[in-house]
């Protein structure tokens, strides 16, 4: 047997042998495959650290969400969490309920509310005093929603964005590197009928330039394999965190800032805001206190 410090020399001379001895197509095949190998790795590299920053900045931004009462508490203080996706999902929902609050706002009486406990922490998104009167429409709650689903989609193809390659060289690297084999192959075994000499001396250069195409093939999949497995599924769990967030962001503005009363209560408003302005008018145009106090009372 030999010395095990050999090994790797020996198996360097042999990888060396059988590259000089591949035919023009086998070489060809490893061309293709080193390629196919120089984009395998340059999406390893660059995927993982997109993954590794993406967890990173992930934990604290949700630590940060966690410890606010208000949903729009982050957005106006001007923290940025630039890596996380669930960060750029809350940005673009903030902006987009920010922007219904200024222009399309619904103005509701601020009322106590009992029914909440503020021990709860951010959990329950109720405030124990509900004192803010400007809110959103439905309307313009679902057109916040379709923004924050846009978004959503568009960090899941972000993170997914390259995959395609690891995938491609998984399947495809070894086939390429079995065509290459066999294309060698066919070829010794074509030279050896035109010489007319069968001999293991005359097949194994031939044969092991073709076997070299094969070895390459695995060598691009197997790693590609590995990272390819592991970065779908930490994409997968990072996808489905963010869907995750995306509803619970949703439900807290819904409580907090969507103007969910009951018809008849806005009716009742409605009617009050009215008699309000009616008695005003009237005040200002001086009618007698007499009608003012039987309108106020049919009101």
């Amino acid at each position: 047997m030999l010395p095990f410090h050999l090994s790797p020399l020996l198996a360097a001379n042999a990888l060396e042998f059988a590259i000089q001895k591949a035919t023009p197509e086998g070489k060809a095949t490893m061309s293709a495959l080193l390629v196919l190998s120089l984009f395998s790795w340059t999406i390893i590299i660059s995927k993982a650290r997109q993954l590794a920053i993406a967890r990173k900045w992930a934990k604290k931004f949700f630590a940060a969400y966690e410890s606010t009462r208000d949903p729009l508490e982050i957005k106006r203080k001007g923290d940025s969490y630039e890596g996380a996706p669930a960060c750029h999902l809350y940005v673009r929902g903030a902006d987009e309920l920010e922007y219904h609050l200024k222009n399309y706002p619904v103005q509701v009486k601020a009322r106590a509310d009992h029914t909440s406990d503020p021990t709860l922490g951010h959990g329950n998104t109720e405030i124990f005093v509900r004192s803010n009167s400007t809110r959103i429409s439905m309307a313009s709650f679902e057109a916040v929603k379709v923004v924050m689903e846009e978004t959503a989609a568009a960090e899941a193809m972000a993170l997914e964005k390259g995959m395609i390659v690891l995938s491609t060289a998984v399947a495809g690297g070894p086939f390429i590197g079995l065509l290459g084999t066999v294309w060698g192959v066919m070829e010794t075994f074509a030279g050896i009928a035109t010489a007319g000499s069968a001999s293991l001396t005359a097949m194994a250069p031939g044969v092991a330039g073709a076997l070299i195409c094969t070895v390459i093939g695995l060598l691009v999949a197997i790693p590609a394999m590995f990272s390819y497995n592991f970065m779908v599924t930490t994409i997968r769990a990072i996808t489905q965190e963010l869907d995750g967030f995306a509803s619970r962001f949703a439900n807290q503005m819904e409580h907090r800032y969507v103007d969910n009363r009951p018809l008849s209560e806005e009716i009742r408003e409605a009617n009050e805001t009215l008699a309000a302005r009616i008695v005003s008018a009237l005040q200002a145009n001086g009618a007698p206190s007499t009608v003012m106090n039987r309108l106020a009372e049919r009101l």
